[in-house]
């Protein structure tokens, strides 16, 4: 429940401190004394959007602040999910709001972003106004006021979740189908460029390979010359020795005399070395010359094999890895997609399966909503007949249709206004005042099904009056034994059921309007309920009869 409120700088209110109880707190005030911006003040501790325009004239900021005890398991479940620890049992939430346009939220003196405010206020407090009524006139909406009625929102979850997956399935199914439109075509492009690039059948670094054997060829005359050149330098010619023969000659001068100095020897030795290693160079010189005998058909081959790589290359390259690597996603597309219309073909069988499982669901789901719906018209009537409306049917009209994420069902809340009359939608023959009673009426139902402990009306009463107010009020009292209610109203017959009734002043003090609440005791609701009845001329007997009414009302 929220034990207490504190508001600072919001609007014309400049400071106010608000106790309530747990069970029916109602504010009154005239017109334009600021109880709206005591709803708006709470809002605003629930998380729910501010402006700047609400700080007070002035003033750099405004300040909310609001303590809630008795918490909920709902609630317990989402402060440990958010690592929120209860001080001593309690939540105190507060909310800043700048001139400069921004806000900021704390819960327990702990930061925390808005939305998870607001995640936990909806779980402390639900606020229904006047434009909750909107929800009777909103035929989409029916449905979930009885699902909520019905506790059917277990079978809704396990329902959604297979039609979504049913969905997701669908679309898959059509975006392959798309896709297959131009498979053909596809595999014929695929087909052609796989059979293109198998002819060719480029292996790695095979172009760089054949532009260094190519360079060699058209150089083999130059190169064979260089060669055969240095060949005959090393082993000479038929006019003349080679190096060879003089390093012989050479050896052959100090060979005698190898044995008398040994500096010879030495010498000798290293020319034997010589004379072997050029032997050496010449054979290799003579083995690169026969290699660079270039062969005109060689040359030929390379010079084509040259041009279709470079051509793979330009149309699928720029580098031959490319070009490899080409025929290796067109073959893994290839098969992917030879083998579509088979996974086409599983997709749409499991398709109809999902199907008749999600229309089964669905079946389930019609059948417990029709079940609830006659409880709900037989509970919503005795609410009606309570709150002075005893002619008021209400018809809980359910129409199975196409599958959709509420199942196969539509419905709507049907009304007769008088004995005898079809029932007929809400909009067309119900008033505001009305619409207020059939709300309560339908609050009144599904209030043990919602856990949430503190409810706030802000004039349900508009648009009603006499007798039809009286039970209003009553049937708030009742609600009261087991939520904490919070009541805005005009009407004198909904005041004196108050258990907490708070006024809502507004005066002037020097140039600056203030808004002040005030926790009124019995003398003092007597004077409140006098104005309300006869406006600010108070007479004794109005007094009198405010009396009466407060002393009727604790009776009941």
């Amino acid at each position: 429940m929220l034990e207490e409120i504190y508001i600072e700088n919001l609007a014309v209110i400049e400071k106010v401190c608000v106790s309530f109880t747990d069970n029916l707190n109602v504010f009154t005030g005239e017109t334009g004394a600021g109880k709206s911006i005591l709803i708006n003040g709470i809002n605003s501790l629930l998380g729910q959007r501010v402006t700047k325009d609400l700080v007070r004239t002035g003033a750099k900021k405004a300040v909310i602040s609001g303590c809630f005890s008795a918490l909920n398991s709902q609630c317990l479940e989402k402060l440990d999910e958010l690592g929120i620890e209860p001080d001593d049992g309690k939540l105190y939430f507060t909310r800043e709001i700048r001139s400069d346009g921004g806000s900021s939220a704390r819960i327990n003196s702990r930061p925390v972003n808005i939305s998870a405010m607001r995640e936990i206020g909806e779980l402390l407090v639900t606020i229904h106004g006047q434009h909750d009524n909107q929800i009777l006139l909103s035929p989409e909406k029916h449905i979930d006021i009885l699902d909520s009625y019905a506790d059917a929102e277990n079978m809704v979850e396990q329902y959604r979740a297979l039609f979504h997956q049913l969905q997701a399935l669908s679309r898959k199914i059509s975006a392959r189908k798309k896709e297959m439109q131009g498979r053909q075509q596809r595999l014929e492009q695929l087909s052609l460029i796989i059979e293109e690039l198998e002819k060719l059948d480029a292996k790695p670094d095979e172009d760089e390979k054949i532009d260094e054997e190519l360079s060699v060829i058209k150089n083999a005359v130059f190169l064979s010359q260089a060669a055969y050149e240095s060949m005959v330098i090393l082993r000479g010619d038929e006019d003349s020795g080679g190096a060879d023969e003089i390093v012989a000659n050479a050896m052959k001068k100090l060979e005698a005399s190898t044995d008398i100095m040994k500096d010879l020897a030495v010498l000798y030795d290293r020319l034997s070395s010589v004379q072997i290693e050029i032997e050496d160079i010449a054979g290799d010189l003579s083995s690169l010359i026969d290699k660079l005998d270039a062969d005109p058909k060689r040359f030929e081959q390379l010079n084509v094999r040259s041009k279709e790589l470079e051509n793979a290359k330009m149309k699928y390259g720029p580098t031959l890895d490319d070009v490899i690597k080409t025929l290796k996603s067109a073959r893994e597309e290839y098969s992917e997609l030879d083998g579509g219309e088979e996974s086409i073909s599983q997709m749409i069988s499991q398709q109809a399966e999902l199907l008749k499982q999600v229309s089964l669901e669905a079946a389930k789901l019609s059948k417990f909503r029709g079940e609830a719906a006659e409880r709900f018209e037989n509970q919503v009537a005795k609410e009606l007949e309570f709150l002075n409306m005893p002619k008021v049917k209400i018809v809980v009209k359910i129409t199975q249709g196409k599958l959709t994420q509420n199942g196969m069902d539509s419905v709507e809340f049907l009304i007769s206004a008088n004995v005898g009359e079809e029932p007929k939608p809400i909009a067309k023959i119900a008033s505001g005042g009305e619409l207020s009673r059939i709300m309560l009426a339908l609050k009144s139902v599904i209030a043990d099904k919602d856990s949430v402990d503190t409810l706030i009306f802000d004039e349900i009463d508009t648009g009603v009056s006499g007798r039809a107010a009286q039970k209003i009020g009553m049937k708030l009292k009742s609600i009261s034994k087991y939520r904490q209610v919070l009541c805005v109203t005009h009407l004198s017959q909904m005041a004196v059921m108050a258990d907490n009734h708070l006024l809502i002043e507004k005066r002037v003090e020097g140039n600056r309007t203030l808004t002040e609440i005030t926790s009124l005791d019995f003398e003092q609701r007597k004077r409140e309920i006098a104005r309300i009845i006869g406006g600010s001329s108070i007479t004794e007997l109005m007094l009198k009869n405010a009396e009466e009414l407060l002393k009727e009302a604790q009776s009941l």
